[in-house]
């Protein structure tokens, strides 16, 4: 069991933790399970969910390191990570994340890899303005990071939406699941990059969509995201506020999302 001290105790501890209390809360891992050979599934039971103020595509801050220590403030990149939450039960007081294991060697990677049932956490959160917005279709352009980010939307989006999009894996046994009755095209780099993804693009330029009204969620690598943004932009026509970009992580940068 992690040996990270209470919020209570940091709290009398520290005048900082004091201040801030009511914007973060401790949970308990109750399940841990791959979903695929690429992605972890990770369930938290906390008393503080029934009381969340909490938007679907919103997402919980993961505490690795105190951010409130001597060590958090002097390495602040290295104490919180990201994750979105995929689903929640205010019955149970759960909620789940799930992430993808790219390679990599980052605190959220470790966690991630090494987190057991029984182990005690701290997030800060829920936080965040990610959400379906009111559009006249929605189109998704995600690979297995950006999927566990897309989760909760497509989830909210009634049956007779009209929902677009592809999902990028490494190949079909990396394909990330997705909830809700929408299902979106699937395409696969091969031992390519996910950076930079010439596929992801290609399959996007691909599809046929309606000419206006439309909502663009680009979540995952970046480079990619700002690619496709280009494409309908220029390509497209598209309007900049159509386009929401969430950028989750890029080569050579630590903590954007998780």
């Amino acid at each position: 069991m992690n040996s990270r001290p209470s919020t209570r105790t940091a709290t009398r501890r520290n005048p900082l933790a004091r201040l801030l209390s009511d914007h973060y809360a401790q949970g308990t891992v109750t399940e841990v399970d791959m979903v695929t050979a690429t992605m972890v599934r990770v369930r938290i039971h906390s008393e503080e969910v029934p009381n969340w103020d909490y938007t679907p595509g919103q997402h919980v801050r993961v505490q690795i390191n105190d951010p409130l220590s001597l060590y958090g403030i002097f390495r602040p990149g290295e104490t919180l990570r990201t994750y979105t939450i995929w689903d929640r039960s205010v019955e149970k007081c759960e909620f789940e994340l799930r992430a993808h294991l790219y390679g990599g060697d980052g605190i959220g990677l470790s966690w991630l890899r090494n987190v057991a049932v029984g182990d005690e956490l701290t997030y800060w959160g829920p936080q965040g303005d990610f959400a379906v917005k009111n559009a006249q279709f929605h189109l998704f352009a995600v690979e297995e990071t950006g999927a566990c980010g897309i989760a909760p939307l497509l989830r909210e989006l009634p049956a007779q939406a009209q929902v677009y999009g592809v999902i990028e894996s490494a190949s079909p046994d990396d394909e990330p699941p997705v909830p809700g009755p929408h299902r979106l095209g699937r395409a696969y780099r091969g031992t390519a990059s996910a950076a930079s993804s010439e596929v992801l693009l290609a399959a996007v330029k691909q599809l046929d969509l309606p000419t206006d009204g439309g909502a663009a969620y680009l979540v995952g690598e970046a480079r990619t995201c700002q690619a496709i943004r280009s494409h309908l932009l220029n390509d497209r026509g598209w309007d900049r506020k159509a386009i929401i970009v969430k950028p989750f992580w890029t080569p050579g940068k630590r903590g954007l999302h998780h």
